[in-house]
């Protein structure tokens, strides 16, 4: 297929676009900024890795007029749209209407063009936004930026559904592995090469975390599925359904089992709950008809660490 992705520089879509090169369709990769504007080492990183694996195309946003000459002047198998406006996504302070107006400019223009050419739509969803996953309360959403993907993919359901257009939704759990954000994971093997015990502070909350390369293989077998009609319309790939506490507890076990460091935890009593207790996504992959192998992943893991912070050792 021809695929155009937009959202490559970010830690899952860098990891996406090498997994649909990899099995053999050409990828055109768009990207707000300039390579060398991007302002953390990280993020550069993932584009790099990205530009392996695809053509890039600059200072291209979704829906911009440079979006939409791309979009006319080359034939598209299928659109994954990734990209998403994260700015501030942790504050309660996140602007919803801009990053919705972000999310879904020109989107009744882009979908009926991309249905006249016969193509494919696959948007990124999150078990962090409203109404998906399975767990505690209502389903609400997290947080402002989770109701801002809830209402993305509302107006992406409805003018699809107008244009007539074959059209997927793919909700990503809690992904962790190599070239992640300073999150959970690679906060904890910061302290661990460090020689510090690092804190889980939310040990009771219910997460489904999971392997970025299953995701990826998860996401490119759903694509390719969806264009030949043969996947649901959403697809809910689950991980490792636990309490932080315990995956904790498997990801230094993991670790411990792969590099000369202790990798202790302390696990703290939890008593304030802002979240929902437990939020997790309900479609197991088939690891064995994907090709992926649990103990390669572990060991992928370590070596990125370390080669990354060895030398702080």
């Amino acid at each position: 297929m021809k695929i155009l992705f937009t959202g490559g520089s970010s830690f899952t879509g860098s990891w996406f676009v090498r997994e649909l090169a990899r099995a053999g369709h050409e990828v055109v990769a768009t990207f707000r900024q300039p390579a060398a504007a991007y302002p953390d080492e990280l993020r550069r990183e993932r584009v790099a890795m990205a530009l392996e694996h695809s053509r890039g195309v600059f200072g291209c946003a979704f829906g911009d007029a440079d979006f939409m000459q791309l979009l006319h002047a080359e034939k598209f198998d299928l659109l994954c749209h990734h990209a998403a406006d994260v700015t501030a996504y942790r504050s309660e302070d996140f602007d919803i209407g801009a990053a919705l107006a972000n999310n879904t400019r020109s989107v009744a223009a882009i979908l009926r063009t991309l249905s006249e050419q016969h193509g494919t739509l696959v948007l990124t969803g999150s078990v962090f936004e409203n109404d998906e996953g399975a767990g505690a309360d209502d389903l609400h959403a997290f947080s402002p930026y989770g109701l801002s993907k809830g209402m993305t993919y509302q107006v992406f359901r409805y003018y699809a559904q107008a244009a007539g257009l074959k059209f997927g939704k793919f909700v990503i759990p809690n992904p962790f592995g190599p070239y992640e954000e300073p999150r959970f994971t690679a906060y904890l093997m910061k302290n661990w090469f460090a020689g510090n015990t690092p804190a889980v502070n939310t040990p009771d909350y219910v997460r489904d975390n999971i392997h970025v390369s299953l995701l990826a293989l998860a996401y490119r077998n759903y694509a390719e599925q969806l264009v030949a009609g043969a996947a649901p319309g959403r697809l809910n790939p689950s991980g490792y359904v636990e309490t932080q506490g315990e995956f904790a507890q498997r990801f230094a076990a993991a670790m411990r089992a792969r590099l000369p460091l202790a990798c202790e935890l302390e696990l703290l009593t939890q008593t304030d709950f802002p979240e929902p207790l437990s939020r997790y996504n309900t479609d197991r992959p088939d690891d064995a008809a994907l090709g992926w192998d649990e103990a390669a992943a572990w060991d992928e893991i370590a070596a990125y660490y370390a080669a990354r912070l060895g030398a702080a050792t």
